[in-house]
């Protein structure tokens, strides 16, 4: 189908949470008017418009939590809620100019590379599109995982996930069985503890826990920062400082995390008194080699007297009989998983079909890699923003997110140099050599050696996710793009290759 018979776009943005938007803000700074971001609910916010569930909040401060471009003198709190998050990307929506470039309701169902014309062909909820780039914003955290509980079907009550939350159901007076004790339950669990009849907490593993050092911001200070924005600024420096100078330890030298460790210990000490119970709560791995959670709440909730600890996996239901990996039966009239997301396998690799034919989670059956986080082979013109090892274990992924930006800054502007209907492909001996190197590096950080399971690493074990290094480290490697990792598709002759025509550049 012809571009004009399908409509065609410069860029197509998909997602339009912090990457999406960002992204979006990018582009027009660029220039760049002709691009649309795609999005498949009805308002921005990506992991922030879903996640809506009792207690939600962010685990970094706000003030390091936002971006650069759009700082917020007037976050509320030191780690402000879901709604205050929310309501930040709305106005950077309306601040930017971006709501001309908005398709709500509009998911990707399926992207094709069209080697002959150099776009892709994208198939959407409200249409088709072709588009010259894809910058794919979905996210990690956006399509939840529940594990296959047999018997779940025959669960009388309600079922949900936390990213999945259902504000009309009532809780007040039930029996709720928690799954999961990541970042989403030790913030669900104390806000619902006290209106239900009984918690049960299914914990496969113990998180190690710290305390919140969250607080009111005061009015002092956000007329402060409103007035003199070195002060904000100052603020924001100092939030990320501090966590670039803790890298080390979760890189390089985790038995160094030991003071953490008793610190976990003591906060975990002072709201539970049940020997007993703190055993069970006591993880048997390094700290870091999870995430650190953090939560002033979370212990007391547990030394309720409403709330009960199975320190072992759901593995079926019975009814309305939930039964653990230990054997024991609770009876629930619903169940939350807080179990995550499709991080390791994001869905919407499933739905990319590259210049080989291949869709990218083919490419990516034995792990996910891409050229600097961005750039995975035989998908030209195809970024991602929050892409293989681009996580944190300890700071704000705004600041991998803006790093990426700059990367896509540049990719364009290569394009514009260029000239002329142009592609990139990242060659795949870059993307081998960077990933080879990345995993490298990894073998020493405390993710790799702390003795856990976590959801930083994928079914064989490999961690894909996070990276292995600081921010501004991080910033520094995709400040620009290296042509000489790139091979440039031409449009073809006549007689030509159907995959475009690849012209060599100089390093």
């Amino acid at each position: 189908m012809a571009e004009r018979e399908r409509g065609h776009v410069r860029v197509a943005v998909i997602g339009s949470g912090f990457g999406g938007l960002g992204a979006a803000v990018r582009l027009r700074r660029q220039g760049i008017t002709d691009f649309v971001v795609l999005e498949r609910a009805d308002a921005v916010g990506g992991t922030w418009r879903d996640n809506s569930y009792p207690g939600c909040a962010c685990d970094v401060p706000s003030h390091l939590y936002s971006f650069s471009f759009a700082p917020n003198p007037e976050w509320p709190r030191n780690f402000s809620g879901q709604p205050h998050i929310r309501a930040y990307l709305e106005r950077v929506t309306d601040t930017f100019g971006l709501r001309p470039h908005l398709r709500f309701n509009s998911e990707v169902r399926a992207l094709r590379w069209n080697g002959d014309a150099l776009h892709w062909e994208l198939e959407t909820a409200s249409g088709p599109l072709t588009a010259d780039v894809v910058v794919s914003a979905t996210g990690p955290l956006s399509d939840p995982k529940v594990p296959d509980i047999p018997g779940l079907d025959t669960f009388p009550g309600k079922v949900s996930h936390s990213a999945r939350w259902d504000h009309d159901y009532d809780l007040r007076g039930k029996r709720v069985a928690m799954i999961g004790t990541g970042a989403s339950a030790i913030q669900i669990v104390p806000a619902i503890q006290p209106e239900v009849e009984r918690l049960t907490l299914f914990q496969r593993t113990p998180p190690w826990v710290l305390p919140r050092a969250d607080r009111e911001i005061s009015a002092a200070e956000k007329w402060l920062h409103t007035k003199v924005p070195a002060t904000r600024a100052a603020r924001r420096g100092l939030l990320w400082g501090l966590r670039e100078m803790q890298v080390s330890a979760f890189t390089k030298r985790p038995d160094e995390l030991g003071l953490i460790e008793f610190l976990a210990r003591n906060h975990m000490k002072k709201a539970v008194k049940d020997p007993a119970l703190r055993a069970a709560l006591t993880p048997g791995y390094r700290i870091g080699c999870k995430r650190i959670l953090l939560s002033n709440t979370y212990y007391p909730a547990l030394a309720q007297p409403n709330v009960d600890l199975v320190a072992a996996g759901l593995t079926e239901a019975r009814g309305s009989t939930l039964v653990g990996s230990d054997g024991s039966e609770v009876e629930a009239d619903a169940i939350v998983f807080g179990t995550g997301f499709h991080v390791t396998d994001m869905p919407i690799a499933q739905r990319v079909t590259g210049a080989h034919g291949t869709t990218l989670a083919e490419e990516w059956k034995d792990g996910m890699e891409a050229l600097r986080g961005a750039s995975a082979a035989s998908f030209p013109n195809f970024l991602t923003i929050i892409g293989p090892n681009t996580g944190l274990g300890n700071s704000s992924m705004i600041l991998m997110i803006e790093a990426q930006l700059n990367y896509l800054a540049d990719f364009m502007r290569q394009l514009d140099v260029l000239g002329g209907k142009i592609a990139l492909d990242a060659r795949p001996s870059a993307v081998q050599d960077w990933n080879r190197k990345v995993q490298q590096r990894m073998t020493r950080t405390v993710w790799n050696t702390g003795g856990c399971d976590s959801w930083y690493l994928d079914a064989s074990g490999r961690n894909t996710t996070v990276w292995p290094g600081t921010t501004g480290e991080f910033k520094k490697v995709t400040r620009q793009v290296d042509l000489a990792e790139y091979e440039v598709l031409r449009p073809p002759k006549a007689a030509g290759k159907s995959t475009g025509e690849r012209a060599e550049v100089a390093a």
